[in-house]
């Protein structure tokens, strides 16, 4: 899968009135810190039992999967790998899913699959660059995550679109970030804010959470370099305030947030210890 790189008040009530039950939901939420298993893209394909074990061992509660292709992932039958993930004291919360993915029957297949294993959430992260050149290219693809959103409603699973930095590059004086938020149905479709990409971009994740409360049902959780913005640092040790992010997780809608790192300042499956110990002592 290919990684990289905020109307009238009306309508911004309207949004807030359908964002309620999120914000209520996120006083539920599991207290468990999540990962997604992207961050050990390198070496869980080759042992994912391993790398899973290790994993559970850092204590992780929550998984967010990536790579799911025909009832398989990681080369083992889905249900297996939940059976397993289940076994370590773990549950698979959330998945990333293709754009390439989201009609059809393939879609309908993949939105059974995540139910049958109890999967909450399934969310697509990325957009490529020739799909995003303008405006209307943005509203076609809003129309498709709207449509996809309605297909998991039906399937009992909350679907989800994860940012990068790119949606804030403005088209024609617009933030493509914002045109989503005003166009995405909050009844068929989350935000699944990743707050170092936010950052990044120059924006402020609390005014986000501020402006559309309960959107964010579900947040990447990655910290920025203190010399270099352009680089992950394993979480605690960079430049981003999680305590005051966290402090703001019930106006956001959060119910599920994932360490995920995609540079590391040594081996990855320790910046994900790292990580974890960091966040359970602010937790």
């Amino acid at each position: 899968m290919k990684r990289r790189e905020f109307v009238q008040t009306a309508t911004f009530a309207a949004a807030s009135l359908l964002a309620l039950p999120a914000i209520a939901a996120a006083g539920k939420r599991q207290k468990g810190v999540g990962l997604q298993l992207y961050t050990l893209r390198d070496t869980i394909g080759k042992d994912p039992k391993g790398v899973l074990t290790r994993v559970a061992s850092f204590g992780y509660k929550e998984l967010e999967a990536y790579s799911y292709k025909d009832g398989q992932i990681f080369g083992m039958p889905y249900a297996d790998f939940n059976t397993f993930v289940k076994g370590l004291g773990m549950q698979v919360t959330s998945g990333h899913y293709g754009l390439d993915m989201i009609k059809g029957d393939t879609w309908k297949k993949a939105v059974d699959d995540a139910k049958k294993n109890g999967q909450k959430h399934m969310v697509v992260p990325y957009i490529g660059a020739e799909q995003r050149k303008t405006l209307d290219d943005y509203k076609r693809i809003i129309a498709d995550l709207n449509a996809a959103g309605e297909v998991c409603n039906q399937g009992g699973i909350r679907f989800g679109y994860h940012n990068h930095a790119f949606e804030f590059d403005k088209i024609d004086g617009q933030v493509p970030y914002d045109l989503m938020l005003k166009e995405l149905d909050p009844k068929k479709v989350s935000m699944e804010m990743d707050i170092y990409w936010v950052v990044n971009a120059g924006y402020d994740p609390i005014q986000y959470f501020e402006k559309y409360p309960g959107r964010f049902e579900q947040w990447h959780v990655k910290d920025m370099d203190k010399a270099d913005r352009n680089k992950n640092a394993d979480v605690g040790t960079g430049s981003i305030d999680w305590k005051a992010i966290f402090a703001k997780a019930k106006v956001s809608g959060l119910q599920y947030y994932y360490v995920e790192q995609e540079s590391y300042p040594g081996a990855p499956i320790d910046s994900a210890a790292a990580s974890a110990k960091y966040l359970k002592t602010i937790l």
